[in-house]
């Protein structure tokens, strides 16, 4: 009788162990995949427009070849090349982030982890997240400051080489 009782034990305990749901089919993991999709589509727009960045980056290089001796269009350049690094560097930071987050439903839909596990770092990545599109956001301000006053500075060099022009005629 006891054996039998024992192997009663054992079956219900590997009943309910094979029962146990599935942690990727959690409500909790789902809603984590889904803002794992909305990370990764920030990211690409986020590349997208350091591709712009750096193609408007080239076009004030270009135009500002023709200047000659203008140290403000130099510090304009240089103040631009800052405003690149450090939205590359935030890309960088960002598209690892994302590697972190999607190791993180591997490890909970496999059971490496617990959905308490899961949440906790969920949530601290999703923060990070957060914060790195505020930062995103005053990198994309300060490169669209410094665009618009290039341009500025641009139209008042023609303007002056206009003037200068119909002064010698």
């Amino acid at each position: 009788m006891k054996t039998l009782s024992k192997l009663t034990v054992i079956a219900a305990v590997l009943f309910f162990v094979s029962c146990k749901q599935n942690p990727a089919e959690a409500p909790e993991h789902k809603a984590m995949v889904e803002e794992h999709q909305e990370m990764e589509a920030s990211h690409e727009a986020m590349v997208k427009e350091h591709n712009t960045m750096k193609d408007d980056h080239q076009q004030m290089v270009s135009a500002h070849k023709n200047i000659e001796n203008d140290s403000i269009h130099v510090v304009t350049e240089k103040n631009h090349t800052a405003v690149l690094a450090k939205h590359s560097e935030l890309i960088a930071a960002h598209n690892t982030l994302i590697e972190k987050h999607a190791e993180l439903e591997i490890k909970h839909a496999s059971g490496e982890i617990t959905l308490e596990q899961m949440i906790s770092e969920h949530e601290s990545m999703k923060d990070e997240h957060e914060n790195m599109e505020k930062e995103h956001q005053q990198v994309a301000t300060e490169h669209k400051r410094i665009t618009e006053e290039d341009q500025k500075m641009m139209k008042d060099d023609q303007e002056k080489a206009k003037e200068a022009e119909s002064d010698q005629k």
